[in-house]
Parts: C-alpha cells; sequence; structure tokens
C-alpha cells in the first residue's frame, strides 16, 4: 500500500491556495504528491487514489486555471476513477459557494466520493487592491488544511477511503 497517494491539485494566484495546498501537503507527509492545476494530465489523476482540490474562487466561479485543469482531464479518466476520495479547499474573498458547487458537479460525474467536509477560507478582500494583492492565510486556516491533508493522506494510505 505505500504507493497509494492522495494528489493535491491546487491553483492560486495571490498566494492564499498555494499556501493552503502546501499546508494540507505537509500534512500528508509522503502519502502525498502536489502539482499545480496547469501541470496535471489525466495519467496522474489515474495514478492517485483521492484528490484534494484547492482553488480560488474568482468572479463566482473556480480559478480558470483549474477549470482548464478539468476541460482537459474529464472525458479521458471518466469511469476510471470512480469511486475514488475527494475533498476541497476554496479560498475567497466572500463565500466560495459557487465554485464549490461547480468542483462537486464535477465531482459526481467522475462519481467521486467526498470524504472530508469542504473547508472555505474567507479572506475578506472586496476591493480591486484587496482582490489582487499577495494573501496572508490566518495560521488556524493553514493549521485546518494541515490537518485535512494528514486525515487524506492517511487515510488513503491505509486503504480507508
Amino acid at each position: 500500500m505505500a504507493d497509494r497517494h492522495l494528489l493535491i491539485i491546487w491553483h492560486s494566484r495571490t498566494g492564499s491556495c498555494e499556501a493552503l495546498a502546501e499546508a494540507a501537503f505537509e500534512g500528508a507527509g509522503n502519502h502525498a504528491r502536489i502539482m499545480r492545476a496547469a501541470e496535471v494530465q489525466p495519467r496522474h489523476l489515474v495514478a492517485a487514489d483521492g484528490f484534494l482540490f484547492v482553488c480560488p474562487e474568482n468572479l463566482a466561479s473556480m480559478s480558470g486555471e483549474m477549470k482548464e485543469m478539468f476541460d482537459r482531464c474529464y472525458y479521458p479518466v471518466l469511469s476510471k476513477i470512480n469511486g475514488r476520495a475527494y475533498a476541497t479547499i476554496i479560498a475567497a474573498g466572500t463565500d466560495g459557494e459557487w465554485a464549490q458547487k461547480q468542483i462537486d458537479r464535477i465531482a459526481k460525474g467522475w462519481r467521486l466520493k467526498r470524504v472530508a467536509e469542504r473547508k472555505i477560507v474567507d479572506t475578506g478582500a472586496q476591493t480591486e487592491a484587496e482582490i489582487l494583492a499577495p494573501k496572508a492565510i490566518a495560521q488556524d486556516d493553514l493549521d485546518e488544511a494541515r490537518d485535512m491533508g494528514a486525515a487524506l493522506g492517511q487515510g488513503i494510505a491505509e486503504g480507508i477511503f
């Protein structure tokens, strides 16, 4: 079971989701691989035993780079990853609900199984300057991402999900 792993797929423009993905990766340790969404190919998804999708909500949608990853990989892995575990972390200036719903719909089409409560980090960014500025994520949010990574990685490594 040593080769079972969580694939953490992330996209970030301002550093928020990169920091959250890195924290989750740190928590998962050698039970995870981490990749920027632009680098993910169908073979990476097929090789993984579970997924953590980490992205910002931009204009009431998941980020374009994350959407492009799903567009590129959706059909090539359809019916090849059924039943695998997934979880999400979304960073948003307001509520993150629409990005969350989009990812959940894609996961439903792939027949993935949510194995952790969704995590939405509200950065509170509302003005142009706040939205475009590099983000510092609160330590408690980073700790929760680290704990999520640890739980997902261990659960996958042990075959729990």
